[in-house]
């Protein structure tokens, strides 16, 4: 907790140091004063009804793979994930393992299964952030001619993107690429522990895994149908969270003015791609707000930068911070209920 407090001071300072130098006072005050609270209160509700849907799509595909919990065990166990996104660097990949270590406790199926439900909701989130990223950024670009750094900022964010979406995808249809991967892990493991540790259980373990692993993307892959309420879902889950950047600028009266939609769409999109990127950054603090703040001046109106500023802030706030709320009452209910002492 104390590395967790430590970044988000660093990143708070940073925000203010960002506001004080680059934001007109006078904005931040005018914007906080005309906030439409009822408009903040929906936007509340919102971020609920996108956990919702993201724990929807998890329990589908948990489904297609015969894996039977509940749903309330499914929405809890999003809940943490986010909170283990928050409060661990590398996002992209500690709040997925939180949810595999947690599902395969409770469910008691194999780990493998549970991977390949959570790389596959990955997946279809990353296709729908791909897709909704090109067409907002070619609309923005047609319609309202975008400069070249711009251009140069969603082609990098959609490239990086598409990147990491082909990776996840060659490794879970390939199981000699996944085995490499596996080995190459246990050699630096052993590299590091100076050949004091053989780990041969970690061996035994990874080779079960990968069997069950791909046998669930098998699974998946013969019933494409079966994906259709999957990705509806996650399409609602990405709708509900541009809702509430929606609402944000509505309730500060921007929305439309000195903001588009297809505008914010980006931002949002180009947040997720810097997001998903594992570097171990802590981009949950203070540092994405001023990349927000900057590129909806970009896209935006460049006198209204006051209003980006506590747009960006309240954007974060319903994203992060009510999610590192709620996802820490989740653990501690979980943690009364003796889910991490033993199966439920």
């Amino acid at each position: 907790m104390r590395i967790f407090a430590l970044f988000a001071a660093a990143g708070l300072f940073v925000f203010l140091l960002y506001l004080y130098l680059f934001v007109p006072f006078g904005q931040v005050v005018t914007a906080v004063e005309r906030a439409n609270l009822l408009v903040l209160g929906l936007a509340f509700g919102v971020v609920f009804a996108g956990v919702v849907f993201n724990s929807l799509a998890w329990a589908r595909l948990l489904g297609l793979l015969s894996v039977r919990v509940s749903f309330l065990k499914v929405f809890l166990f999003v809940w943490v994930a986010s909170f283990v996104d928050i409060l661990i660097p590398a996002e992209s990949m500690s709040g997925d393992v939180s949810k595999v270590y947690l599902m395969s406790r409770e469910s008691g199926e194999s780990d493998g299964k549970i991977v390949a439900s959570v790389v596959s909701q990955r997946i279809l989130g990353m296709v729908v952030t791909i897709v909704t990223l090109v067409l907002s950024a070619v609309y923005f670009v047609v319609v309202y001619h975008a400069s070249l750094f711009v251009e140069g900022v969603m082609v990098f964010a959609a490239v990086g993107s598409v990147v990491l979406l082909g990776l996840l995808l060659y490794f879970s249809a390939t199981r000699s690429a996944t085995e490499r991967l596996g080995d190459w892990v246990v050699r630096v493991l052993v590299w590091v522990s100076r050949g004091r540790w053989r780990f041969e259980r970690l061996k035994a373990f990874l080779v079960r895994l990968l069997d069950s692993f791909h046998e669930g993307i098998f699974s998946l892959s013969k019933s494409p149908r079966g994906l259709v309420l999957p990705l509806l879902f996650t399409v609602l889950a990405w709708l509900s969270d541009v809702f509430v950047a929606v609402l944000v600028f509505v309730s500060l009266g921007s929305f439309g003015v000195s903001i588009s939609l297809s505008a914010i769409v980006i931002v949002y999109s180009i947040s997720i791609a810097i997001e998903d990127v594992p570097v171990g950054v802590p981009w949950e603090f203070g540092t994405l707000e001023v990349v927000m703040t900057s590129l909806f001046v970009l896209l935006g109106s460049s006198g209204t930068i006051g209003v980006f500023a506590v747009a960006a802030f309240l954007i974060r706030v319903f994203t992060v911070w009510v999610k590192l709320l709620v996802g820490g009452l989740a653990v501690q209910f979980l943690g009364v209920k003796g889910l991490f002492s033993g199966r439920s």
